[in-house]
C-alpha cells in the first residue's frame, strides 16, 4: 500500500455539485449531457441516487459515474459467511440501566473490516428507513479483492486506533484516528490497513446526514462546509474475480463478478462519500456562566420530521477553553429524552477520568439519569476557577438519537466487555444538605 500523499487528492465543500475525471483520461466527462448514445473511452454511464427522482432540489441527492463495467455484471447473491452480523434488538430484553464497556478486543485471527463489524444497539427498521444502528469494528487484515456496500443506510465511521486508507468508487480517502468519513447508502468501498484498525460506526436508516444549523451562532462556526473533502476520481483497471459484499435489511449476502468495481474513470454529482478532520471543529461555549447544553457540539446531524429532534447526532468534546465564572463547569447530572452513546477516541474524558477508556463505550439510554462521577463532582465543586485548558490531548464523541435504543445479544453477553460495576463511579456522593437556616 503507497504512502504517496499524491494518491490522495480531494474536493472540498459538504453537499456541493463536483465534477471530476482521472487525468490519465482527459475529457473523459460527457459535455453538456449525462447519458450520451456513446461515452468518451467507450465507459458505460450509471447513475446513483441517494434521494427520490423528485425529491426537492436542495435535498436530492445524485451522481454520474462513468465507468468501464457497469454495476450490474455479477454473479447472483448468496449469504455471507458472518453469522448473526446484526442481531434482532427487538428480541432482546430491555435494560435501561447505564452501560459502560471496557475498550473492544482486537481480533486474534485474520479478519477485515466487513467481518469485524459487530453490532451494539439499534432501534427501527431500514425496511420502513427509519432508526439506526451503532457498531464497532476490529480488524487487523485489508480486504482483498472484497468491496462492501450497505443497501440500509450510510455509514458514519469514526477510526478509534490505527489508519484506514478507503478505496471507493469515486476515488480513495486515507482516514486517521481523529477524523471520520461518511460512506453513503450503495457507495461500494474497500477498506485497506497498514496496520490494526478499532473504531466505531453510527449508521442511519432512510436518511442523510446535513450540517447543523446554526441559528443565533450565525454564518460560521462548528464544522464548516470547506473543511469537508471528497476524493477526486482514481480508477483501477483489473480482471480478476471480486467478491460484493451488501448489507441488505440488516443480512450480509456476497456475489461475485469478474472486474474491480473502482473502474469509475469520471463523475460529476453530489452524492459522494467525505472525511472531516475534528481538529478543524470550530468550538462555540460561554464566556460568562454555566455550562452550555451538548448541542453546540454538533458536527452532523440525522434529522427526524419533527424539526429540531435528531434521530441522530454526532457531536464531538475537542480540546477547548473553559472560562466560565461561579459555575460548575464539567457537565451537569442530567435526565433526557435522547438516547446518548459515548465513545473515547485518545485521551480521559473529563466527567470520568477512570474506568471510561479509549476504544470503549458508555449508553445512558432515555430519562435514565447520568452525570460526572464523585471524584469529578468533588473536584470541580472545590477548584479554583480560572481559564482552564479542558480535554487537552483527548477526543471523546457522542451518538445521540431520539430513538431508544436496544442491546444487542452481542453487546450485552458476547463482547464479555460489559462493566457491571459501572454504577459504582456514582456511589459515596453524599448528602451536602445543609437545611433551613
Amino acid at each position: 500500500m503507497s504512502s504517496d500523499m499524491d494518491e490522495f487528492r480531494y474536493l472540498s465543500g459538504f453537499g456541493s455539485e463536483f465534477s471530476t475525471e482521472d487525468p490519465r483520461c482527459p475529457n473523459s466527462l460527457p459535455k453538456g449531457q449525462n447519458s450520451p448514445q456513446t461515452c468518451p473511452y467507450g465507459l458505460y454511464a450509471e447513475q446513483l441516487s441517494g434521494s427520490a427522482f423528485t425529491a426537492p432540489r436542495t435535498e436530492n441527492r445524485r451522481t454520474w459515474l462513468y465507468r468501464i463495467l457497469p454495476s450490474i455484471g455479477h454473479k447472483p447473491f448468496k449469504k455471507f459467511h458472518k453469522e448473526n452480523f446484526e442481531s434482532n434488538w427487538d428480541d432482546v430484553e430491555p435494560n435501561p440501566n447505564q452501560m459502560r464497556w471496557m475498550p473492544f478486543d482486537f481480533p486474534a485471527k485474520k479478519t477485515d473490516f466487513v467481518e469485524g463489524i459487530n453490532t451494539i444497539c439499534g432501534a427501527g427498521n431500514p425496511k420502513s428507513k427509519l432508526g439506526l444502528a451503532i457498531h464497532v469494528y476490529s480488524c487487523n487484515v485489508s480486504m482483498k479483492n472484497r468491496a462492501f456496500y450497505n443497501s440500509d443506510g450510510d455509514f458514519l465511521i469514526v477510526p478509534q486506533q490505527g489508519k484506514l486508507v478507503i478505496k471507493t468508487e469515486f476515488g480513495r480517502l486515507q482516514v486517521s484516528p481523529n477524523e471520520i468519513c461518511v460512506i453513503q447508502q450503495g457507495m461500494r468501498f474497500q477498506i485497506l490497513l497498514s496496520e490494526p484498525s478499532r473504531g466505531y460506526i453510527l449508521e442511519v436508516f432512510g436518511k442523510h446526514f446535513t450540517l447543523p444549523d446554526l441559528g443565533p451562532i450565525g454564518a460560521n462556526g462548528l464544522a464548516n462546509p470547506r473543511d469537508f473533502l471528497t476524493p477526486v476520481a482514481k480508477y483501477e483497471d483489473i480482471q480478476e474475480e471480486f467478491e460484493i459484499v451488501a448489507k441488505y435489511q440488516r443480512k450480509l449476502f456476497v456475489c461475485t463478478q469478474n472486474h474491480s468495481p473502482f473502474d469509475v474513470v469520471a463523475w460529476h454529482g453530489n452524492y459522494v462519500p467525505y472525511k472531516y478532520d475534528l481538529k478543524n471543529f470550530m468550538v462555540i461555549n460561554s464566556v460568562s456562566f454555566d455550562h452550555c447544553d451538548p448541542s453546540i457540539f454538533t458536527v452532523l446531524t440525522c434529522q427526524s420530521d419533527k424539526p429540531g429532534t435528531a434521530i441522530a447526532d454526532f457531536v464531538i468534546f475537542p480540546p477547548r477553553w473553559s472560562v466560565q465564572e461561579n459555575t460548575f463547569r464539567p457537565p451537569y447530572y442530567h435526565r433526557n429524552c435522547m438516547s446518548e452513546f459515548m465513545g473515547l477516541i485518545d485521551g480521559k474524558y473529563e466527567a470520568k477520568e477512570g474506568g471510561f477508556l479509549p476504544g470503549g463505550a458508555t449508553l445512558h439510554s432515555i430519562m435514565t439519569p447520568h452525570g460526572p462521577d464523585i471524584n469529578c463532582f468533588q473536584k470541580a465543586s472545590k477548584e479554583e476557577l480560572k481559564p482552564t485548558r479542558v480535554a487537552e490531548g483527548s477526543q471523546g464523541f457522542m451518538f445521540e438519537s431520539c430513538l431508544s435504543l436496544a442491546v444487542t445479544e452481542w453487546g450485552s453477553k458476547t463482547c464479555q466487555k460489559l462493566d457491571a460495576d459501572y454504577y459504582k463511579c456514582w456511589e459515596g456522593l453524599k448528602r451536602n444538605f445543609t437545611g433551613p437556616k
